[in-house]
């Protein structure tokens, strides 16, 4: 499966189980008026909308570069996906918080108890599916990578962020379900409104969450300390190099990647021998990192290089 098919049935698939789940939740919550049931039925509301705004994000992405945008769209899903954080902590977070602040301030017995462990069995069955397809996606991905490694390296915000998402969610109905059995069999729908309160903490941690790792891809993150490793060593075997000035690399997409290259080639060669050499080293380049979609390598001596960054006038 392709890296883009699969993040797009990643957020296919937890679109279609947010949808069914928030539908059951709300009618389960108008029935019990249970205020965790209401927090997961927003909750489930929240996700499916950002399974919707992932996929607008991924499309827009997708657009080909203009002379406006000339280095494409990519940064684009980064947005999106910081607007899903966002949507998570302001409403998602929010209306949990509120019902259940609410219902510790206005405590009622709850009614049809049992609805709501029907609907919260059937929820943890999707929800479940739904982690699985994300959490195999993220598996295929990080290969040999820790898992917490890979969360911190990785560039393709749809994928870690339907996991999240969806792990949140897990928790939350757990939460729920904890809740709702302590307020049935103590009679007291405090617990009931305690399990709302611990929702909202639940998303307003995994907002702030995907808030940080998505602002560093927005404002720019390098490629990874492998794939400049990799490029400095192909560089390194080139004879007609002399030293290598500077790597830099920015991700304009999780498969788009800038590079720039600034190197000091042998005196006694010509500029025809330079030419050549800079195409052989971007065909090697993209052909061992596919990713790296556009190069631009710079001839400078290094010592003007040095000066130039240290902010020196050449002489």
């Amino acid at each position: 499966m392709k890296p883009k098919s699969g993040r797009k049935w990643v957020v296919l698939a937890a679109l279609i189980g947010n949808a069914l789940i928030a539908t059951t939740k709300m009618v389960a919550s108008a029935i019990t008026g249970s205020a965790a049931m209401l927090s997961e039925a927003v909750h489930s509301i929240v996700d499916t909308s950002n399974q919707f705004l992932m996929l607008w994000g991924m499309r827009r992405a997708s657009r080909p570069a203009d002379d406006k945008h000339p280095f494409g769209y990519g940064m684009e899903l980064y947005f999106w996906t910081f607007v899903v954080a966002i949507l998570i902590f302001a409403i998602g977070a929010g209306v949990s918080l509120y019902a259940g602040v609410s219902k510790i301030k206005n405590p009622h017995q709850l009614t049809d108890v049992h609805i709501n462990y029907f609907v919260l069995s059937f929820a943890m069955i999707f929800e479940g599916f739904a982690w699985s397809v994300a959490f195999r996606e993220f598996r295929r991905r990080k290969g040999n990578t820790g898992y917490f490694k890979a969360f911190r390296s990785s560039k393709d915000p749809a994928v870690f962020t339907v996991l999240f998402e969806d792990s949140a969610a897990m928790l939350g109905l757990i939460v729920a379900f904890v809740g709702l059995a302590l307020a049935e069999w103590s009679g007291n729908p405090i617990y009931d409104a305690a399990a709302s309160v611990m929702i909202a903490v639940i998303l307003g941690c995994t907002a702030a969450l995907l808030a940080y790792e998505t602002k560093g891809l927005l404002i720019g993150e390098s490629a990874s300390k492998e794939v400049i490793s990799g490029i400095r060593r192909l560089l390194s075997k080139e004879s007609n190099v002399l030293t290598i000035n500077e790597i830099l690399t920015m991700h304009m997409g999780p498969e788009d990647v800038l590079l720039n290259i600034s190197l000091d080639f042998h005196d006694n060669i010509s500029a025809g021998t330079v030419e050549r050499t800079i195409s052989k080293l971007e065909k090697e380049i993209k052909a061992s990192y596919p990713e790296i979609v556009r190069i631009f390598i710079e001839a400078q001596n290094w010592r003007a290089h040095e000066e130039s960054a240290n902010g020196i006038e050449a002489t």
